[in-house]
């Protein structure tokens, strides 16, 4: 740990030309300007001599000095040590990418040697201790594992072993054991390349000196104060406000389990909160106060486990039973100190202090928070970070906080929750998701098996390296992804504006007036729930109970005004037809003679209120299961009573509306278990999940036949009862209408077609016309193409900041090229070097996004770019000057 400034200094080093500063070829003497990064001769040569070295290695990679950056080792080639120095008990152990090798290796003894540690540094060869070393692995085997381990996730076990194989296949001659050496130098070979990549060797305050979350790869694209925002962006008017806002997610993955092995004194991290776990001494500390407080309070929506299993999770053996993260919700990029072990389940104050730590110094001044439990993690947030340290405290109260429900685990949360926190119907939002950090978990998840049996610090090393790189390769990547959005966007955002446009053109002046008065009323304070939701219906429900009370009572309003019907003492007309729509539901699972008694006694009483019934003789099927009760729809062309046509039509009516209510029920439930089947581990839960979704799909089934056994006599009596325009949103149910609202293997709201079965929420409360119908999907035409207007300028603004960032990173890399002074020239060059060529990187990356970009940036932003594409500007859908604020001025309480 003492050593770690003299290994960063040296790797700097070794950017520059080093010892051969004199640039004269070591084969010929002519100009060199070239050398191989794989050969073990680090010498300059002119391009004859490489191309005659290189002659049978024509997969070595050879580099060219440019007069700024390079990258170099060693001692001279050729040049012996009169005094050589063998190394400790005259054995040494090289790992190099082609195999295991012992070799006889001599140190410079001379007086003016270097240390035997940097000797190695210089060669290439990283050393597995600092003190007598006699192990080294080759910085080319460092940086192919590095790679190799990010791409496919190998662990350092069957990389280790590989290189044995490659050694000696037969296992007659096993090279000595060298694997905790090789784990050891390759968690300091990834520690070191991070300090380096962050500029810590440029700093005067050196490694000591890094701070919190400093070395992250944070996302570009988001807005970074003194970075990449307009000077004044926080005086932006209201229209532009909500640009300069922080999105993150927050969720838990349960399969990065740790076992209890090791502890952190014996195994601590290498880093102290500098990546993107947060410092563990200060975390571990405030939970040791708090873990065992239970949470204050069960969930009030769905059965969230995330809520009512915090307490409970399986720990037994376990340090940790996953990790809690913070990301960035627009780009899918883990954030600086916002991720942290979990001791049970998800619980409140695990996944506050992440919340917390990551949003320190956060001066933007709106935050949108995606959590697939925020309508109950978002209740007692402002008083649990009263017990969090002074340094998280957020100022929540000059701020715009709003939650939101990833979509995916919307549909489960009651309605209530699906409109307060939809990031469809929300304003200036953009077109997200809020799942990026679950689509994250994939490139993690394969790391589980490996990091399940690591010690504390070497599982938050790991994690943190592998989050570092999951990080950068978005950041390039960030070219080709915001292009492809904006493509889709502008796409999206003239379909759904022609759809909006076409459809607001057939609503009358008062309605739209009115509709739209009401929605922005709404958007405008989300969390006063006196304002009416217009995307709820606003008519009454029919229901099977309902109608039932309906018609006892008009048959009780009938008997105080002395009209008696009844021909049994106990059975109504409307008690008639009831009883047979429950004997047509009646399981066959019941008890056979049980259902026949039922069937017997109703049929004595009908007779009294159908005599015609008997002209057709009794049904004389021989099971009770089999036998059809004759209701009033059945009797075609036999006298029945008007009356009790009307009750069946009412109930068959009613009935018709709860069959399609359980079917939209049954269909989320199904929705949602078949996507967990697809995804669910372990043979008891798989058995769970396929009994459950077996359940499911029988009462699926049954609802579709009570449902199309409704239609039926509705057919049949409406032309008894000589019905016209009858139907009104009722249709008769064909295969392919039966689909979930949400297809969880399909596309989402704001490209959805939807099945008429999911408008069928209330009654037909204006003849022919049916208002909350139309009004609620005018308001939900028009959210979808505001969200992507919003997303085409957020975009444009996006790619802006992106530029800017890079801009501001190269000029920051030119100022270190200069800002730490050294006496070593070798050291000084180095410095130089590297900090030229990460500046050139990211001027290469502005360059080459600017190019892909240059149709959607605004002009502003480089040259060539003198139109103001005024196809991508913000059509006004909104009541003028519509604040984003409530009354108070802010949104502290929590949509």
């Amino acid at each position: 740990m003492s050593e770690r400034d003299t290994y960063v200094a040296e790797l700097i080093r070794l950017d520059g030309c080093g010892d051969y500063v004199s640039g004269i070829c070591g084969g010929c003497h002519a100009p060199a300007l070239s050398h191989c990064l794989d050969c073990d001769d680090l010498q300059l040569y002119c391009h004859e001599c490489t191309v005659s070295n290189h002659v049978r290695s024509p997969t070595h990679r050879i580099q060219e000095w440019t007069g700024e950056f390079f990258q170099d080792l060693g001692h001279p080639a050729g040049q012996r040590c009169i005094l050589p120095r063998p190394a400790f008990n005259d054995e040494f152990i090289l790992i190099d990418i082609n195999g295991i090798h012992e070799v006889g290796l001599d140190f410079c003894g001379c007086e003016t040697s270097n240390t035997h540690v940097r000797q190695l540094l210089r060669h290439g060869w990283f050393p597995s201790t600092s003190i007598d070393p006699r192990t080294a692995a080759t910085f080319r085997l460092l940086r192919h594992f590095q790679i190799l381990s990010f791409e496919s996730k190998a662990s350092a076990y069957e990389y280790y072993h590989s290189l044995v194989r490659l050694t000696d296949n037969t296992g007659l001659s096993k090279p000595k054991d060298r694997y905790n050496a090789f784990m050891r130098m390759v968690r300091e070979w990834h520690h070191l390349k991070m300090l380096k990549r962050f500029g810590r060797g440029h700093e005067a305050s050196g490694v000591e000196g890094t701070s919190q979350g400093e070395c992250v790869v944070i996302c570009l694209a988001c807005p970074q104060p003194g970075i990449n925002l307009p000077d004044g962006w926080e005086h932006a008017t209201k229209d532009k406000q909500w640009l300069y806002a922080t999105f993150v997610a927050i969720d838990a993955n349960f399969r990065l389990k740790r076992r209890n092995m090791s502890t952190n004194e014996a195994d601590p991290s290498l880093s102290k909160g500098w990546s993107y776990f947060v410092e563990e001494a200060d975390y571990k500390s405030y939970l040791a106060e708090h873990l065992g407080e239970a949470q204050e309070c069960k969930s009030t929506c769905s059965s969230h486990n995330a809520v009512n299993m915090a307490d409970t999770k399986l720990s037994q053996g376990l340090a940790a039973t996953g990790v809690g993260t913070i990301d960035c919700a627009r780009h899918n990029m883990k954030r600086g100190n916002g991720v942290g072990d979990l001791q049970k389940g998800e619980k409140y104050i695990n996944m506050d202090y992440l919340f917390f730590s990551t949003l320190r110094n956060n001066s933007l001044k709106i935050l949108n928070v995606s959590y697939d439990i925020a309508c109950q993690w978002h209740k007692h947030i402002w008083s649990h970070m009263e017990s969090l340290p002074q340094s998280h405290h957020l100022n929540h109260v000059s701020k715009t906080i709003r939650f939101f429900v990833p979509k995916f685990h919307l549909p489960v949360h009651v309605a209530k929750c699906q409109s307060l926190f939809s990031f469809n119907f929300t304003r200036f939002i953009g077109r997200m998701d809020g799942e990026a950090q679950e689509r994250g978990w994939s490139n993690i998840n394969p790391v589980a098996s490996s990091m399940k049996n690591m010690g504390p610090g070497c599982c938050r090393d790991t994690l943190d390296d592998h989050f570092g790189d999951w990080n950068w390769k978005k950041v390039v990547g960030l070219g080709a992804s915001l292009l492809n959005k904006m493509k889709d966007a502008l796409v999206e955002r003239a379909e759904h504006q022609a759809a909006f446009d076409e459809f607001d053109a057939v609503i009358s002046i008062e309605h739209r007036a009115t509709w739209l008065s009401e929605m922005v009323i709404w958007e405008q304070n989300p969390n006063d729930m006196s304002v009416p939701n217009p995307l709820e219906m606003k008519a009454i429900a029919i229901t099977q109970a309902g109608v039932q009370l309906r018609l006892a009572e008009l048959e009780a309003n009938e008997l105080e005004r002395g009209i008696d019907v009844l021909l049994h003492p106990e059975v109504s007309l409307s008690v008639l037809i009831v009883s047979g729509l429950d004997l047509e539901e009646e399981h066959i699972v019941q008890m056979r003679n049980s259902l026949c008694r039922k069937i017997e006694t109703w049929g004595r009483v009908q007779i009294l209120y159908m005599p015609a019934v008997l002209q057709g003789g009794r049904d004389d099927q021989h099971n009770a299961e089999d036998i059809i009760p004759l209701l009033p729809s059945w009797m075609k062309n036999k006298p029945c009573d008007q009356c009790l046509q009307n009750n069946e039509w009412e109930l068959h009516y009613a009935q018709a509306y709860d069959a399609l209510e359980e079917l939209r029920q049954c269909l989320i439930h199904c929705s949602l278990l078949t996507f967990k089947c697809e995804w669910v581990r372990g043979q008891g839960a798989n058995t769970q999940a396929q009994n459950a979704l077996t359940r499911v799909h029988a009462r699926r089934t049954a609802c579709v036949k009570r449902y199309r056994s409704a239609w039926t006599a509705l057919k049949a009596l409406a032309t008894l009862l000589k019905k016209r325009d009858w139907k009104g949103r009722l249709q008769e149910l064909a295969n392919d209408h039966i689909k979930p609202l949400v297809d969880l293997f399909g596309v989402g709201e704001g490209r959805r077609q939807v099945s008429w079965i999911w408008m069928m929420e209330g009654i037909d409360c204006n003849g022919d016309c049916d208002d909350d119908r139309v009004r609620i999907e005018w308001c939900k035409s028009r959210a979808r193409a505001l969200r992507w207007t919003e997303e085409v300028e957020l975009l444009m603004e996006e790619m802006g900041r992106v530029i800017q960032f890079l801009h501001w990173d190269a000029q920051h890399w030119d100022e270190r090229r200069s800002q730490l002074t050294v006496e070593n020239p070798a050291h000084t060059e180095g410095l130089h070097a590297y900090a030229v060529q990460q500046a050139h990187i990211r001027r290469r990356l502005a360059a080459h996004f600017h190019a892909l970009w240059a149709p959607y940036l605004m002009p502003t932003l480089g040259p060539g770019i003198n139109t103001t594409h005024a196809e991508l500007s913000l059509p006004d859908l909104t009541m003028p000057n519509a604040p984003l604020m409530d009354a108070d001025g802010f949104c502290d309480n929590h949509t």
